[in-house]
């Protein structure tokens, strides 16, 4: 193989710095932005299900939190996820490749027959509808569970953002943290798209063997989408929070499947849309 360089999370430029006036050149750190392709592989045949913009670094968890937001795998039929080494494949692309080797023949999905870019904006979008959730025979969340304080939920922003390494270095990522219902962070996850955060963060767990998620909290930096309540869905998350707005269709899928969100979460004052009972006080 040809020696190539594995992309990082961040980028160094040379800008010119204005203020006051005054210019002055000087290093900035920005967060890196790349494709990564996201194929499957199984029974001799292979298939590419997504490219989205990602900033690199666990990659693996974002391929496999992706494939599980889309109902594609489980878990258990995962048997590999490496970088790609074919032929087909430029040197200075390797690490910008993921295959998932699964067990068992090719799934036969509806949603594989979608071959779509997105951008980090956006991220790496499901079927938009409730009634697409209810053909996977979703179940809802648990009404037991969890509860949490609003103490507790008051110091997520500053925590979440507490951990985040790149944003600090950047200023130009999203994060997503899984916590603990006393408000302790179990694990956090950044990337420019704040899909592809929540994808790596359910990778993981889906990789360490900790899903559901029954017991625990997301926490998203910017708003709750369709999207994002989704693959908290499917890791099985009953509290998920965001600094921003939720949209409505988020407030609906939160609402038909007995998920609480949280929105406009900062300041010390949030927003409750869905299953209130499960924040106390």
């Amino acid at each position: 193989m040809d020696s190539v360089t594995r992309p990082g999370p961040t980028t160094v430029v040379r800008i010119r710095e204005v203020s006051g006036g005054i210019a002055r050149d000087r290093r900035d750190d920005l967060a890196t932005e790349e494709p990564l392709e996201i194929r499957i592989q199984a029974g001799g045949a292979r298939r590419t299900v997504a490219i989205t913009m990602r900033t690199p670094g666990a990659d693996f968890e974002l391929a496999a939190g992706f494939l599980r937001g889309e109902g594609m795998v489980s878990g258990e039929e995962i048997v590999s996820i490496a970088y790609c080494t074919d032929d087909d494949v430029a040197p200075e692309a390797r690490y910008n490749t993921v295959t998932v080797r699964l067990r068992g023949p090719l799934p036969d999905l509806p949603s594989l027959d979608r071959h779509f870019m997105t951008s980090s904006a956006c991220g790496v979008c499901g079927t938009a509808s409730l009634d697409a959730l209810h053909s996977r025979h979703l179940p809802p969340i648990e009404a037991t569970g969890p509860t949490v304080s609003p103490e507790t939920l008051y110091g997520l922003p500053h925590r979440l953002r507490e951990a985040q390494g790149v944003f600090g270095k950047t200023g130009g990522l999203h994060a997503a943290g899984l916590f603990s219902p006393d408000g302790e962070l179990v694990a956090l996850r950044e990337d420019v798209g704040r899909h592809n955060a929540v994808d790596k963060l359910v990778g993981w767990a889906l990789m360490s063997g900790r899903l559901p998620l029954s017991e625990h909290i997301l926490m998203v930096s910017g708003r709750s989408s369709y999207e994002i309540m989704q693959k908290a869905l499917t890791a099985g998350l009953p509290i998920v929070c965001a600094v921003s707005a939720p949209s409505s269709l988020a407030v609906d899928l939160a609402r038909e499947f007995g998920m609480t969100l949280v929105g406009f979460l900062r300041d010390r004052r949030f927003n409750l849309y869905s299953a209130p009972e499960r924040v106390t006080g």
